[in-house]
């Protein structure tokens, strides 16, 4: 009986490993693609979301925006057409959360400085403060790739619209003071269709592999014509 397994035995290990290489191929055809949530206002933290768009469950979308980047250029939604994108809040004189956010958003435009799809925005809170120069100097010390990632100032109104109305990123509308946003640390994903797509901790490095993971999945559900 040894003898006739011992016969029989390479061949019984090619016939399980085909059987294993089958059945993992049935189970990567049948799984459901992987899709990431797409996020209304009555999923979010309500303390950030404004109160007319509490009850809103679907059609939410990033409001069109006209603002100036850290090299004097008139920057727009269009400026994201057809692309995904990682968006946050922060000021450049912040001493708490911006600087690990900042660093953690220098990791993302490392991970995409090769990819055309991925770009990076970051809106400051305190536009009167954050001048073009300053968001320069900034954007020099921090080795912002301005090809990849804008930072943007501009009319504070508008700012604060698409912190509380669009990207549900802040946690009150102000009160007219220059440091009066309380922003949290969140990175936004937005697909192309100006969606949100991930809320992610902009002070945790392993979150960062989240999102990047995310980004891959939209891309998947994107993919470049």
């Amino acid at each position: 009986m040894k003898n006739l397994f011992d016969r029989y035995k390479f061949f019984l290990g090619i016939s399980l490993g085909v059987s294993v290489a089958i059945l993992a191929l049935f189970y990567n055809a049948l799984a459901p693609e992987k899709r990431l949530p797409i996020f209304q206002p009555a999923m979010v933290n309500y303390e950030l979301v404004d109160s007319s768009l509490q009850h809103i469950k679907k059609y939410h979308k990033i409001a069109p925006f006209s603002l100036i980047n850290q090299n004097g250029i008139t920057i727009t939604e269009k400026a994201y057409a057809d692309k995904i994108y990682v968006a946050d809040f922060f000021f450049t004189t912040c001493p708490t959360i911006c600087p690990k956010m900042t660093a953690n958003m220098g990791l993302i435009q490392d991970a995409v400085k090769e990819d055309h799809q991925v770009r990076l925005v970051s809106f400051s809170v305190t536009p009167k403060i954050d001048s073009v120069a300053q968001l320069k100097k900034y954007a020099l010390e921090k080795q912002v790739d301005d090809s990849i990632w804008n930072l943007l100032t501009g009319d504070k109104k508008q700012i604060y619209e698409l912190a509380r109305k669009s990207y549900l990123a802040v946690k009150n509308d102000g009160d007219g003071g220059p440091h009066d946003m309380i922003h949290t640390e969140n990175f936004i994903l937005i697909d192309p269709d100006k969606r949100i797509r991930g809320f992610y901790d902009g002070t945790d490095t392993a979150a960062m592999k989240t999102l990047l993971s995310d980004i891959k999945i939209l891309k998947d559900e994107y993919p470049i014509p």
